[in-house]
């Protein structure tokens, strides 16, 4: 069983308390929950709306076709009712032609109790059409408004006043308890994973759809002992990050694709110092100010090929909310470890979408900051860049080694970190810091992961956020008797390509599928290993794929 509700209004109409009371109160009950947003770049007015997705089986995606649609104006029965199932229902305060309708007076219902508090009029109807009880939607306003006894008081009572309003339709079915189980959003994953990798400073200029991040870990800043800094631009905020790693601390900054275009040259900086940072890029549809609150996978190329000059840096772009915590994480020890920039490559579909998934395990976890402790010997000098057999230089800060002075500069320089312009000393840095990408590739590359047939005649190539969406395509595809499977990459650079190389000669048709205009990862995937794809699913008006979509684009482009 899996149910979609959507619902639409304007900004400023409370769409988002609808729709987190409402998502939390249906995880809280025991389903699986997938909740996606799709906003106007404006404070009020636009057409918004918010879908949850709910059910008793795995969702990893959002759906087209809607079970429910709550209206909270006219504009949304005009968008949307033709997404309804046949015997799908809108909930609105008037009446509506040609759809099977439930007309609600929750404007006057709320005029007796709290005029403020007709959304949850809508909640209390939406329960009740789907044969909810309300002890646990209490609980969540209860936890929402604690601040607030009146509030509360209120939104009970308003509650009870829409679940009374109407006459149950549906009859959900009885789902466990999911005590080990959580409810997150893509941006707060990627924070909860930087604050438990064990960063100490984060610095950001406020970016959509990347601000969520700096949010939560600003939330966690007593806590946890650690300092955001919102700085007065995205070049001031990279730059601060890169002193405080400098500095000793484990440090991390976020933006979307704008502001990382403004940060290109201090991630050159990183790379030419071997200052070890984390940046979570949070792509939407650009060039310049584009689609603020939309979502693209418009950045790879530009993320692997960021700033001017050759240096070594990672590129890793995580495919669901699991994922961006695990890969947050890791990204922290791998920049440490290597000394290297570490770009997150995320989305606003994923940051802005929660979801319910496993709660994390950290029993494999471990922090691994890769300080030198000591000199090799009483009378040997430290050298902050001296050349080693894997490329990696003994890392101290400033202080570390007493009697030692840490050296950093732009500028080509030696193995002490003095500024060279020698053509022999130029060649030896570039070499070593080059060096590390070997290691890097045999070490702890992590390869595509696979879903799908073993024997198999189509298989889709994924990177990112697309992993869930098309996890759902292939179950249809499956269902459907075409043998297919889907190869999601979530690191990007450098490329891991033995995976790959198991599938490519075999007689097996290639189908890339992705968030953008021009197939970049296709591009990415022919300069490195020369494999052409076959065909390509691409989409690029700001809105994410649904398997629906791209389940009826293979049957009508490809097969």
């Amino acid at each position: 069983m899996k149910k979609n509700i959507l619902i639409g209004g304007e900004a400023g109409q409370g769409l988002q308390t609808i729709a987190s009371i409402l998502g939390k109160t249906l995880f809280r009950e025991g389903y699986e929950v997938f909740t996606t947003k799709d906003y106007m770049s404006r404070v009020r007015g636009g057409h918004n709306f918010i879908k949850i997705r709910f059910g008793n089986e795995e969702i990893s995606s959002s759906e087209k076709e809607l079970d429910l649609i709550v209206a909270l104006n006219q504009e949304t029965i005009d968008k949307h009712k033709d997404d309804l199932k046949k015997e799908g229902i809108i909930l609105a305060e008037s009446e509506v032609k040609k759809a099977n309708n439930i007309k609600i007076d929750a404007t006057d219902i709320a005029a007796d109790i709290n005029p403020k508090g007709k959304n949850t009029v809508f909640i209390g109807a939406v329960l009740k059409y789907f044969g909810l009880e309300l002890n646990k939607c209490k609980n969540v306003i209860k936890e929402n408004f604690s601040k607030k006894e009146e509030v509360v008081e209120d939104n009970h009572k308003l509650l009870k006043a829409g679940y009374d309003a109407i006459e149950t339709k549906e009859k959900c079915v009885e789902v466990a308890e999911n005590d080990k189980r959580i409810y997150i959003d893509g941006n707060t994953a990627v924070g909860y994973g930087a604050v438990s990798a064990g960063i100490k400073y984060y610095s950001a200029y406020p970016m959509s759809p990347s601000t969520g991040i700096m949010n939560y870990i600003a939330g966690k800043q007593d806590e946890l002992g650690l300092v955001v800094e919102q700085a007065e631009d995205e070049i001031a905020a990279i730059n601060m990050a890169l002193g405080a790693s400098y500095g000793g601390i484990r440090a991390m900054t976020g933006t979307s694709g704008g502001g990382f275009a403004l940060m290109a040259e201090a991630v050159g900086l990183a790379g030419i110092t071997e200052t070890p940072l984390v940046i979570a890029e949070v792509q939407r549809p650009g060039p310049a100010t584009g689609l603020p609150t939309r979502t693209e996978q418009g950045d790879l190329l530009f993320a692997v090929n960021v700033s001017q000059g050759e240096f070594p840096l990672m590129v890793m772009a995580p495919r669901d909310h699991e994922d961006a915590f695990y890969q947050t994480f890791r990204a922290h020890n791998l920049a440490e470890k290597y000394q290297i920039p570490v770009v997150i490559l995320s989305d606003q579909y994923l940051a802005d979408s929660t979801v319910s998934i496993p709660e994390y395990d950290f029993s494999d976890l471990e922090i691994n900051r890769h300080l030198v402790q000591e000199k090799s010997g009483e009378s040997e000098e430290y050298n902050r860049y001296e050349v080693t057999e894997d490329g990696i230089s003994p890392r101290a800060y400033p202080g570390l080694l007493e009697g030692e002075v840490v050296l950093a500069d732009s500028d080509e320089h030696d193995k002490h970190g003095y500024i060279v312009e020698d053509g022999n000393k130029r060649i030896e840095m570039a070499d070593k810091r080059m060096k590390k990408l070997d290691k890097l590739i045999s070490e702890d590359l992590l390869e595509p992961e696979y879903y799908g047939e073993k024997e198999i005649d189509y298989l889709f190539l994924s990177w990112g956020s697309t992993y869930g969406v098309l996890k759902e395509t292939i179950d249809l595809l499956n269902e459907d008797g075409i043998d297919a499977g889907v190869l999601s990459f979530n690191d990007i650079w450098p490329l891991p390509q033995k995976e790959l190389e198991k599938w490519v000669d075999k007689d097996i048709e290639l189908i890339d599928v992705e968030n953008n205009s021009t197939a970049q990862f296709a591009k990415l995937l022919r300069s490195e290993t020369s494999i052409e794809v076959d065909n390509k699913i691409l989409k690029y008006d700001g809105r994410p794929f649904t398997a629906d979509e791209v389940y009826n684009r293979f049957k009508s482009e490809v097969k």
